[in-house]
């Protein structure tokens, strides 16, 4: 079972932001008025850019359109701020591909910022879940699953279950082990980066798409491939032409912390671009069949 209920995970979500109180009423406006139990939503959305350090924040976001929010305060009217908005939203979407949407809750005055009137407020905030609501009808008219079905999100029965598995569908588990199930696997824990699947040729592969002691693996968006090279950038060998396809299940961090394990597709090595130092995977398949595997 998933490790907290939806009723902690909705409350553990507002009781984040219980101290801010502009932000707070911001996001149950939107949350209340949105009233949709398909789009999941998450408030202080953990994203650590490929090239950065440090980690933002987003105020909300949800993860199934792609789609965050952020709540300008007045603080943000500052010269200070504005660059750094600037900066943080650009590597927002360079990490995630999502689109920002802004709602200010202040206007400048000559000696600061006073809050805004509430109807200008909400006004925004009915135009913010307008857009919310097309969105959604233009992703799944485009054949995206929007359906937040917590309490079966992190077990790979659900999958087993449905045969297949999505790029689209936001797939994400809990442990190595939870992912290896969707092949077959009926052993106990695992814990390397890399398992192989020698009857299929094929390899799950497990890669921190960040930084870490080692290793440095960035996807790209714009390209669906994987950069891969040591830290100290010293030459590693470069993959077999008869390599096994990998499977991949990257690292990502959850609201509360976790380590999930999220499913971004097959991937084959590129040759027409991998040297020594710089291997590259070019993704092949956004869906797997899993009846094969059972």
């Amino acid at each position: 079972m998933a490790s907290f209920s939806k009723q902690t995970y909705v409350t553990r979500n507002f009781q984040k932001i219980a101290c801010k109180r502009w932000e707070l009423y911001v996001i149950t406006r939107v949350i209340h008025l949105l009233n949709d139990s398909d789009i999941e939503y998450v408030c202080q959305q953990y994203i650590n850019p490929p090239q950065n350090k440090e980690y933002y924040l987003a105020d909300l976001a949800f993860p199934s359109l792609k789609l965050y929010l952020e709540v300008d305060e007045g603080q943000h009217s500052s010269d200070h701020h504005k660059p750094s908005d600037i900066k943080r939203d650009a590597e927002i979407l360079e990490a995630t591909n999502w689109e920002c949407r802004r709602i200010s809750v202040f206007i400048d005055k000559e000696k600061g910022t006073a809050d805004k009137d509430l109807e200008v407020i909400n006004k925004e905030i009915d135009d913010l879940i307008k857009y919310i609501r097309s969105k959604k009808q233009t992703l799944i008219r485009q054949g995206y699953k929007i359906v937040w079905d917590y309490e079966k999100k992190f077990l790979p029965e659900t999958y087993i279950k449905e045969q297949k598995i999505s790029v689209n569908d936001n797939v994400a588990l809990l442990s190595h082990r939870d992912v290896l199930r969707l092949f077959g696997y009926k052993k106990g824990h695992y814990q390397r980066a890399v398992w192989k699947n020698k009857p299929f040729r094929e390899m799950v592969w497990f890669p921190k798409l960040y930084a870490n002691s080692d290793w440095v693996n960035s996807y790209d968006e714009k390209t669906n491939s994987i950069c891969q090279f040591r830290k100290d950038k010293k030459p590693h060998p470069i993959p077999s032409r008869n390599e096994f396809d990998r499977i991949v299940f990257a690292h990502q961090k959850n609201i509360f912390g976790q380590t999930v394990y999220k499913f971004y597709g097959v991937f084959r090595p590129d040759f027409s671009k991998t040297d020594e130092v710089y291997h590259y995977f070019k993704r092949i398949n956004n869906v797997l069949d899993l009846k094969r595997y059972q």
